[in-house]
């Protein structure tokens, strides 16, 4: 999706799914940012330049979802945020980082996305073993 959104005409749609995939946004705080110190406005547009809202969020990603060959019936916006935190639970980072990263205030909720909490390398009993056994 990330290529669609890039090769897109419409410059919103990139910073859309990098904002709420590469950067774990929820789909209110995308939509609510705003430029910055030197511009005033929001980061993303509607059609006649004001503030997109959550709807038209949405409607860009399941147009970019299509386009980018994701069939998905259910497509929405938080399928970008769950990526985001399981990609990096998926590839080490601890479950504190991927906690704050993801802004969650309960480690619990972060843990629903780790998907590797199965893998029985990972299980604290199997780690202490192989410390053990490791005669350290």
């Amino acid at each position: 999706m990330i290529a669609t959104a890039r090769t897109s005409t419409n410059p919103n749609d990139f910073a859309l799914v990098a904002m709420l995939g590469l950067l774990g946004l929820r789909i209110f705080e995308a939509t609510g940012a705003s430029i910055g110190d030197r511009v005033a406005g929001p980061m993303l547009c509607n059609q006649v330049g004001g503030r997109m809202d959550r709807h038209a969020a949405t409607r860009r990603l399941k147009h970019l979802a299509a386009a980018a060959g994701v069939r998905m019936s259910r497509m929405h916006s938080h399928m970008l945020r769950h990526t985001f935190v399981t990609t990096m639970l998926d590839t080490g980072v601890p479950l504190r980082d991927a906690q704050i990263a993801g802004r969650y205030a309960d480690p619990r909720t972060t843990m629903r996305y780790d998907r590797a909490r199965t893998n029985r390398d990972r299980h604290p009993h199997y780690i202490f073993a192989a410390f053990m056994a490791s005669g350290t």
